[in-house]
């Protein structure tokens, strides 16, 4: 089996946990800085690392496909991962935007969360963070993405209202009972690509959004010998299907630095699969399988928790 993985962006931030794990998964990466030619002859797959990715996903995944190569990325915006699931919808290749912690962990969670379920009544997310240390590329990405974001509701995708939501959200100990605030983020995109549900919601706690909206918040620290800065997250999910509800939840350290194992453990299922068309991270085979990969290393991850069922909205 051809291993060798291009990894385009391979200077950025993030694009470091990536190469040293798709390495630790006994794959061969190749650096592509950005602005180099994208040459993809004898490449297996290419993950895309250089944002904005409105600027460079369409190009990279095009030269992909044309290369017969497989295209994954790490994105997290909205808009470009929507226009790459419909463009490449039929390619004869995978395309998976959003294989990362945005978009491709809440996926992975509410997959396995559905289960046997042929749809859901609702799908919520609720994400803590402990602070936010934004990458240079998190600053451009938000210049870029600014009045493009939308929330997922009666079966569409339409803008977000002017006040967003909030919500209570009662989480294991230690974190227990927090204020949460509406967030779109790609979760909702990668997830109505594929889960029948009329409503998808993904909540934040307040401080973390302070942080990234403090121009004066400085970029993520090592904190470890892996290079990880100290933050760190819990995502649960919640799907809800008449009077049943069913949680998935995972924690870990650095959004950042967990995105290099999600997005290459998604390589080593799409160059092991059968895999053709557009694809999210949750329809790489199972789920639940490609989460315990990421045990314990990487995530702490709870599948079997059932939650309060709690009124329709």
């Amino acid at each position: 089996m051809n291993t060798t993985v291009a990894v385009v962006g391979a200077h950025g931030h993030t694009a470091k946990f990536v190469l040293t794990h798709l390495r630790a998964l006994g794959l061969t990466p190749v650096p592509f800085g950005r602005g180099t030619a994208l040459d993809f002859d004898g490449v297996a797959a290419v993950v895309n690392c250089a944002g904005p990715f409105a600027d460079t996903a369409v190009h990279v995944a095009e030269a992909a496909v044309r290369a017969g190569a497989h295209y994954l990325d790490i994105s997290a915006e909205q808009a470009v991962t929507m226009a790459l699931l419909a463009r490449f919808r039929d390619a004869g290749v995978v395309v998976a935007p959003s294989v990362a912690f945005y978009g491709g962990l809440g996926d992975l969670l509410a997959t396995a969360a559905m289960g046997d379920w042929p749809d859901a009544d609702e799908i919520r997310i609720g994400i803590v963070l402990d602070s936010w240390r934004p990458t240079a590329g998190t600053r451009r990405t938000i210049t870029s993405n600014a009045g493009k974001h939308v929330v997922y509701t009666g079966g569409e995708f339409v803008p977000p209202p002017s006040a967003p939501s909030t919500v209570v959200w009662d989480f294991p100990a230690p974190i227990g009972e927090q204020k949460l605030v509406e967030l779109p983020t790609a979760d909702q995109v990668t997830i109505a690509h594929h889960l029948r549900t009329p409503r998808i919601t993904v909540h934040m706690n307040a401080a973390p959004l302070a942080d990234l909206a403090d121009q004066q918040t400085p970029p993520p620290v090592p904190a470890d010998d892996l290079g990880r800065s100290g933050q760190t997250f819990l995502v649960e999910v919640e799907v809800r299907r008449g009077d049943e509800c069913r949680r998935a939840s995972a924690s870990g350290q650095d959004i950042y630095a967990v995105t290099g194992p999600i997005v290459a453990t998604a390589v080593t299922r799409v160059l092991g699969g059968r895999y053709a068309g557009a694809r999210t991270a949750g329809q790489l085979g199972d789920p639940a399988a490609f989460l315990r990969a990421l045990a314990p290393e990487h995530l702490a991850v709870n599948l079997d928790s059932g939650c309060q069922v709690y009124p329709a909205s």
